[in-house]
């Protein structure tokens, strides 16, 4: 009987471990018991437009480069319910949520497969918001109501429910306009719940449009959100971190990240002609940002990538360069020492703190950003000017000052400071696109990133 009773034990042990959940104290998420860097790419119609052979170049090239989540959706945005996938299969019968077509949804099995084989995790939408709410500029058409979005996520829920890398994203690019709306994104996250079943509890969040509170202001409070999601939009200069910042105070504690930022190759602000394109600066200067705000996790966006732009097909909002190329864009290639640094020190005991910066309310453009754990601080400055630090908030009376560089990841230690008072730093250059992380790490510490 007690061999049986431990056995049972190991297995439960076993199972929670094998779970992505949220960390004990509310802040980050853990893979089979350990931290989880959530480095995402959005490649939205990835089930949509990819065959099988291309999912797969995609999958292992992104797994290379050090992403961890890639954000894909079920009911896709170009013309999803009435275009077929790569295979010629649409998703419903009739239009009808609750109508799934096995064959559509087979493929998908494959790519989320493909996926686990890579050690990615998906980060799966259900569907794209305008089958909930098309607005102006989606094709819709509007096919989700209270009660078929509970038995589509139930269905969902029973079929992806024994997975282990999949997170659930609803929303999809639309924020509620009404009590309706909301309704529906409760019941089919209601029904999710109910198909996985009670021996699991999966990590689900919200995807919005760019908003003050993102997923927080309707659904913070609600039991089956395990983290807030913000979209960030694709202008420059927003101060996105003071959003994430603010839910990341909220109560009861739950992480935050931004799921969609100012994407690489992005005409900013949808104004190509005035603004230009985004570059590898943009994209990586808000991943900083982000998380030395409090976020968990970043993810990365292209142009190119979430809509598969390739030969023969029309481009979204300007002319791009093919998926395939776009792949290696700098940007995408920077992500791995971002990922780098962040894992480089203990999530745990990690929190953002502005007060360690005298120059701590500077605009987007010119920011420093801080962040500190138990025994190091790492401060963000997007031109490289000069900052003032106030020491003595970390151990150590002495520490080990070094700077990291965002372009290359690479990083090269500097002089030793007294850890009390205030130092001036002056990182190595200046300008615009020079950006430095400053690491401060108590001197028994000293990691070598």
């Amino acid at each position: 009987m007690k061999i049986r009773f431990l056995l049972i034990l190991c297995f439960v042990s076993t199972f929670c471990q094998a779970q992505l959940r949220v960390s004990d104290n509310g802040r980050y998420l853990l893979r089979d018991g350990k931290t989880f860097f959530w480095l995402g790419d959005t490649a939205w119609e990835l089930f949509h437009r990819l065959n099988r052979n291309e999912a797969d170049e995609y999958l292992k090239h992104r797994a290379e480069q050090g992403f961890t989540v890639i954000q894909a959706v079920l009911l896709a945005e170009f013309d999803g319910l009435a275009t077929p996938n790569a295979n010629g299969d649409l998703p419903l019968q009739h239009n009808d949520p609750a109508k799934p077509n096995e064959a559509y949804f087979k493929y998908a099995d494959t790519l989320i497969g493909l996926a686990d084989r890579y050690g990615l995790v998906i980060g799966l939408l259900p569907t794209w918001g305008d089958k909930v709410w098309k607005s102006s500029w989606g094709k819709g058409p509007e096919v989700f109501n209270p009660q078929n979005a509970r038995v589509y996520g139930r269905w969902l829920g029973k079929r992806y429910g024994g997975r282990k890398n999949i997170i659930w994203i609803l929303g999809g690019d639309r924020n509620p306009q009404n009590d309706t709306h909301v309704t529906i994104w409760r019941e089919m996250a209601a029904g999710i719940l109910e198909g996985v079943g009670k021996e699991s509890r999966p990590l689900i969040t919200f995807h919005p449009q760019p908003n003050a509170a993102g997923s927080a202001e309707w659904f913070h409070n609600d039991s089956w959100l395990s983290f807030n999601m913000f979209q960030n939009g694709h202008c420059r200069n927003t101060a996105v971190y003071d959003k994430i910042r603010s839910v990341y105070d909220r109560e009861p504690v739950k992480p935050v990240l931004d799921g969609e930022p100012l994407y690489e190759d992005h005409p900013v602000c949808f104004n190509a002609a005035d603004l230009g394109t985004s570059s590898a600066y943009d994209v990586r200067m808000y991943a900083y940002l982000d998380l030395f705000a409090g976020a968990f996790g970043h993810t990365y966006g292209c142009h190119d990538i979430w809509q598969f732009y390739a030969e023969g097909r029309e481009a979204v909002n300007g002319p791009h360069v093919y998926w395939r190329q776009a792949m290696d864009l700098p940007g995408a290639k920077q992500m791995a020492f971002v990922r780098k640094l962040m894992e480089a020190s203990p999530a745990e005991g990690r929190e953002p703190d502005q007060s360690l910066v005298k120059e701590n309310g500077l605009p987007a453009a010119v920011r420093v950003q801080a962040l500190r754990g138990k025994d190091y601080v790492y401060i963000y400055t997007c031109t490289g000017r000069a900052f003032t630090v106030n020491l003595g908030r970390v151990s150590g009376a002495r520490l080990q000052t070094g700077w990291f560089n965002p372009r290359n990841g690479q990083y090269k230690p500097a002089e030793m400071i007294d850890n009390h008072g205030q130092h001036t730093f002056r990182p190595p250059s200046s300008g615009y696109g020079q950006d430095w992380v400053l690491v401060l790490q108590d001197a028994a510490r000293a990691v070598t990133l």
